[in-house]
């Protein structure tokens, strides 16, 4: 139960971020979205996270790890399939740009992947939302 707790509150404290992230960058000062409007992310920008559809490659985030020390200044850890430790970590990137919008309805092709699998290298390929490596 602790566990669980832990989680849903993870999730609340990201969208609180999120929220003042739109007040102190300015464009979010005038929101008066209703909890329907919030779940519907209604909102101007976007906080993908990797896992997601729209970073479905979970081993984007070692490079983050590593340009930002969050091993040692915060105690978060990368297991060998880039999962954060402990679970109730979260980690996002956000973007203010108007036109900015996550990837939902596209459909990502096979020529797109193998793309991004050649640029990437041959490491291993965590992707999430049933991706394989092809």
């Amino acid at each position: 139960m602790t566990k669980a707790l832990a989680d849903r509150l993870a999730e609340a404290f990201a969208e609180c971020l999120h929220k003042r992230v739109r007040e102190d960058w300015g464009y979010g000062k005038t929101e008066n979205l209703t909890t329907d409007d919030l779940i519907r992310e209604r909102y101007r920008g976007i906080r993908p996270a990797a896992g997601y559809p729209a970073c479905p490659d979970h081993t984007e985030k070692r490079i983050l790890w590593d340009l930002m020390d969050v091993e040692r200044r915060a105690g978060m850890k990368l297991t060998e399939s880039c999962a954060m430790y402990p679970a109730e970590f979260r980690s996002g990137l956000y973007f203010a740009h108007s036109r900015s919008e996550v990837f939902r309805d596209r459909k990502i092709e096979r020529d797109q992947v193998l793309d991004y699998h050649k640029r990437k290298g041959d490491g291993p390929c965590t992707w999430s939302a049933g991706w394989r490596r092809i």
